[in-house]
């Protein structure tokens, strides 16, 4: 026995639960991070905007099918295992992601072959780094009391909101003269190297686990989670709202290189700007009038969709880098309101049972909504306002589809700031 091993864990410590939380949230500003050097990437390598845009789809799509077989894959093996495996796969990908985009900067290949590296690459992650995120709620679970629960893990959410938030906005200021735009991935390396250590070393193995029966049983039942009537209209929101955010993080770069007439290289600054613009927006929302006012899920909905659109339509439709800027900051905020509103609606409209399937189909959500952005730049390609635009649409029609259609079960009734602070960012991308 490793006398160095920490003994395993009947309860959850403030210590594991910093180290898995610290271990969630390093991975999913590594796993954002990238779509915000995206642009200057393709750009500067040769590659087309929905092509290079495609290399994040993919890694979703291979989120979206592999997901679940961690999940009970971690039965079997054991949450730590699955979570050190995870943390593996994420540094291996980041490190070989950023040994091709140095690759292509150099012109070592051509921009074709360093595509089908750089999507290989970044695939990784989809298929092995993501196994980390399901096993980490399973290990909280697992050591926590059923009172407790629901509120831990979505403190656990809430790393992973945060890293939404704060990667793409972080990624361009981490750029350095030598490694170039390779240089936020060999730092994500350096993090997933940290975090391994971390997880190796101080966390302990959880003392029970549930049994490969009840992630099977629940396997089976997410997959008619969408067939819901009563938690359907908020996931189909939901899935609107986060395509929507998930496109305009990657758009805005390319629109930004594109009114300023700058070179990849030189329009980092004004990205970055413009990106932490959008990050202080959307934590202001969540931790602010989302916290303050009293307001149900309905009406979290109906403000983050009027605020998410009014600022897409500002992005498309005002001119300049100041347009981009204040357009982005405005949709964030009203993201901000949306998402604690789907999330808390779905959660209320079905019963106590239910709530692994929703929680299993908002994890999903990310990956399905990634899978929507090449499309977005091929719009963007015949005309730089028409995706923002398609985004503002898509948004208003969400919302109204959603309130036509959202269970009654769900009381109009605000919520509470304990059911606030436990909704907000329950996003498992």
């Amino acid at each position: 026995m490793d006398r160095s091993a920490p003994a395993p864990a009947t309860s959850l410590t403030s210590r594991a639960f910093a180290i898995i939380f610290v271990t969630s949230f390093g991975i999913q500003i590594g796993t954002n991070g990238l779509s915000s050097v995206l642009p200057a990437i393709g750009r500067s390598i040769g590659i087309s905007d929905p092509v290079i845009v495609a290399v994040y789809s993919l890694s979703s799509i291979c989120i979206v099918l592999t997901s679940a077989r961690w999940a009970r894959l971690s039965d079997r093996l054991g949450r730590k295992p699955l979570i050190l495996l995870g943390v593996a796969g994420y540094l291996v990908s980041n490190l070989l992601c950023g040994a091709v985009v140095y690759a292509g900067l150099h012109r070592w290949a051509g921009p074709l072959v360093i595509f089908g590296f750089f999507a290989a690459a970044r695939a990784v992650f989809g298929l092995v780094g993501f196994a980390a995120i399901p096993a980490s709620q399973a290990y909280v679970a697992d050591v926590t009391p059923p009172g407790r629960r629901t509120r831990t893990i979505a403190r656990l959410a809430g790393a992973s909101g945060l890293g939404t938030i704060i990667g793409p906005a972080l990624a361009p200021l981490l750029i350095l003269p030598v490694l170039g735009l390779a240089s936020p991935l060999f730092g994500y390396a350096l993090v997933g190297g940290a975090l391994l250590l971390l997880v190796w070393r101080g966390l302990p193995q959880p003392a029970r686990d549930p049994g490969p029966r009840a992630y099977e049983a629940g396997g089976a039942r997410a997959r008619s989670i969408w067939r819901d009537p009563r938690a359907a209209p908020y996931l189909i929101y939901g899935f609107a709202m986060t395509a929507c955010q998930i496109a305009q993080s990657q758009g805005v770069g390319f629109l930004i290189m594109d009114r300023l007439h700058l070179s990849p290289a030189a329009a980092q600054h004004a990205i970055a700007l413009a990106l932490m613009a959008g990050a202080l927006a959307g934590m202001a929302a969540q931790w602010g009038p989302v916290q303050w006012l009293d307001l149900s899920p309905r009406q979290l909905m109906g403000w983050g969709s009027a605020l998410a659109a009014a600022g897409s339509a500002i992005i498309a439709l005002a001119p300049g880098y100041g347009g981009a800027v204040v357009g982005f900051a405005v949709a964030n905020f009203g993201f901000g309101f949306g998402r604690p509103g789907f999330t808390a609606g779905a959660s209320l409209a079905v019963d106590a049972h239910d709530q692994g399937r929703v929680a299993g189909a908002m994890g999903t959500t990310v990956g399905f909504s990634s899978i929507f952005s090449p499309l977005f730049m091929l719009l963007y390609q015949a005309r730089h306002a028409t995706p923002f635009l398609v985004q503002t649409a898509l948004i208003v029609g969400a919302y109204f589809y959603a309130h036509v259609r959202a269970s009654t079960a769900v009381p109009d009734a605000p919520l509470s700031p304990s059911v606030l602070a436990g909704l907000e960012q329950a996003d498992e991308g």
